[in-house]
């Protein structure tokens, strides 16, 4: 799916609905814009609580810390 749209005068770009929806994204949701190269990716940044028990069952023993590293 391929959308061209404007930069406005307030420097703002209007994402299209049939591109909002395929995603799911959601008015006030909260995005990451990162630099790759000469483009910039657009992240959704996930809610806290959607994160909960992502680790679940995780091993807490043989992590790096300060002393690790250089």
């Amino acid at each position: 799916m391929s959308e061209i749209v404007t930069l406005s005068a307030k420097f703002e770009i209007q994402i299209p609905e049939a591109l909002r929806a395929a995603r799911g994204w959601k008015v006030g949701q909260v995005f990451a814009l990162m630099p790759k190269g000469t483009d910039i990716l657009l992240i959704p940044v996930p809610e806290q609580s959607s994160l909960a028990g992502i680790a679940k069952g995780a091993e807490a023993t043989d992590c790096r810390d300060r002393s690790d590293r250089f």
